[in-house]
């Protein structure tokens, strides 16, 4: 299969999608561990000790913005999934073309790509 030339609206969807993705991993490295008030604890017992310490929960506007990110996000990857453009392919062309264009914003690793 040739590379698949997407419609605009699919690519630009994907694009945000990737950036959603990348502020909800970001956001959920900042907020705490739980989005409710919990106590911590120390499984020191377990084969793989683990530890927590209190969780003070999301503020309103913590959860606010995940809810956002979150609806966000389900919202785009229907849309890409629902996109009327896979009724154009089939079989391996349309898991290879998929595949493309989870990457597709991605810069060209290979030198020969780039100056494709």
């Amino acid at each position: 299969m040739a590379d698949p030339d997407f419609p605009s609206d699919l690519l630009a969807a994907q694009l945000e999608l990737a950036q959603t993705q990348a502020d909800l991993r970001a956001l959920a490295g900042r907020l705490p561990w739980s989005a409710q008030p919990l106590p911590g604890y120390d499984d020191a017992n377990l084969w793989r000790p683990r530890q927590r310490p209190d969780s003070p929960g999301y503020t309103p506007e913590q959860q606010q913005e995940w809810d956002r990110l979150r609806a966000r996000e389900l919202e785009l990857a229907t849309a890409i999934v629902e996109h009327a453009y896979w009724e154009t392919l089939s079989g391996p062309d349309l898991v290879t073309a998929r595949m493309k264009l989870k990457h597709a914003h991605e810069a060209p690793t290979n030198p020969e790509e780039a100056a494709a």
